[in-house]
């Protein structure tokens, strides 16, 4: 049969929803990923819970579903995925539309659910890469132990249990051979991987062995908590080319009061030392890293030393997030949502404002300059690609014209001509 999975929320994510595919297709079925009301008669939608944005898109997404069944569009609903895995039976009795509801560890009678019993029993762990194809996610763990005072992630996901570090090798591996190019590690915490499996394993030794197996032109490393920050992996990262100079690191804040209520587990001093090495080892990286306005607590003195942090650094990528005051987490449990939604907002986009003009100035300096492109598709009459310092679908693009036929996942030398605040456009270089 035909089946749509509709993935929403992050990378994590769509890992589970290609192993779902991977596993649907193994028994027979023709399986598509997309997020519109399509012909195929059976739906899986994998759900974010994470925030309330999130879960107000799941539920959205969900009756837009349950309105197509009523139509007769679609003759099967499944819901799974970290909505579900959270409110299971709330959504059981407030959704009875949907012919069944899965916790995140149910895939095999998800599987029995649509394919019968026996389906699921010979699944070999392959995947369906979605998108391109030429870059895709290995999830290194599953779940986190931080315990951030904000976040639902541990009690969606559970503490963090990694990967055995020869199944990851395995995966990685299977991922090259299906035309895979650019790797992208990804875990809650990427930099506490291996802490849970002793013997010696760590994000430094994965990310070396990986990177030792000559598979992929550029691997990329997502989500490093900075308490747990191992500064070994910079050398790592400096030592191997196909590593990208790319450090992804959510701090949060900056203000050592709303560090200690958010239980981040550092300080101001040890960011700035931290950030003060990153740029010592790597000069040339780009720092990604978001930011939380409005938790409870912030007072105007907090979010001052924020602003002034952010202007004084001139991150390369950032990301802005209002508070969400998430039930069941420590800050539900401890403060009360104190802050004006107008006041976040008003944070929130004044800070952005400052990124918008912080990315314009650093872009214009990359003006002349020849930089590798991986190409990842086509927009209109333009190519599109990123550069090693531009993860998929968060950061800026490279828009390049040319009439030559450029393979996606292919590695291009570009001129840079022109620039905008969060995008690139350049020429390939002559003898191409």
């Amino acid at each position: 049969m035909v089946i749509n999975i509709v993935t929403l929320g992050c990378s994590k994510n769509l890992v589970d929803s290609e192993k779902i595919m991977g596993a649907l297709r193994e028994c027979g079925n023709t399986v598509i990923h997309d997020g519109k009301v399509s012909s195929a008669p059976v739906v899986i939608i994998n759900t974010c819970g994470f925030i309330a944005d999130a879960k107000e898109e799941s539920i959205d997404t969900i009756m837009d579903f349950i309105a197509a069944k009523e139509r007769g569009d679609i003759e099967r609903l499944y819901i799974t995925g970290c909505l579900s895995e959270r409110y299971k039976k709330e959504l059981e009795v407030e959704i009875p539309e949907a012919d069944q509801i899965f916790r995140l560890n149910e895939t095999g009678h998800l599987i029995a659910a649509i394919n019968g019993k026996e389906a699921y029993r010979n699944y070999t762990g392959s995947r369906f890469i979605t998108g391109p194809g030429h870059y895709a996610y290995l999830k290194v763990s599953e779940g986190c132990s931080h315990g951030c005072s904000f976040c639902a992630i541990p009690m969606i996901r559970g503490r963090q249990i990694s990967v055995a570090p020869d199944e990851l090798k395995r995966e990685a591996l299977m991922l090259a051979g299906s035309g895979v190019s650019e790797l992208i590690l990804v875990a809650q915490d990427l930099t506490s991987y291996g802490s849970d499996i002793g013997e010696g394993e760590s994000i430094v030794s994965l990310a070396s062995s990986i990177a030792g197996m000559d598979l992929f032109s550029m691997i990329r490393l997502h989500y490093m908590f900075p308490s747990t920050f191992p500064v070994a992996i910079l050398d790592v990262i400096r030592d191997n080319p196909s590593i990208c100079n790319y450090i992804d690191i959510p701090l949060q804040h900056i203000s050592d009061r709303m560090l200690k209520i958010m239980n981040r587990g550092t300080g101001e001093i040890e960011t700035r030392r931290l950030l003060d090495r990153i740029r010592t080892v790597l000069p040339d990286a780009a720092i990604r890293t978001t930011f939380i306005a409005g938790h409870p607590g912030e007072t105007d003195d907090d979010y001052r030393k924020l602003r002034s942090f952010i202007s004084e650094f001139r991150f390369e990528r950032m990301g802005l997030f209002s508070y969400s005051h998430e039930e069941g987490t420590p800050s539900w449990r401890r403060y009360s949502d104190d802050i004006p939604r107008e006041i976040k907002e008003a944070r929130v986009s004044e800070l952005m404002e400052m990124q918008q003009d912080i990315s314009e100035e650093n872009n214009s300096r990359l003006e002349g300059s020849l930089l590798t492109v991986i190409i990842d598709g086509k927009e209109g009459d333009l190519y599109t690609g990123r550069t090693e310092y531009d993860s998929p679908g968060i950061d800026q693009e490279v828009f390049i014209e040319t009439d030559e036929h450029l393979e996606p996942g292919s590695l291009r030398e570009v001129r840079i001509t022109g620039h905008g605040p969060f995008e690139l456009f350049g020429d390939l270089t002559s003898g191409q």
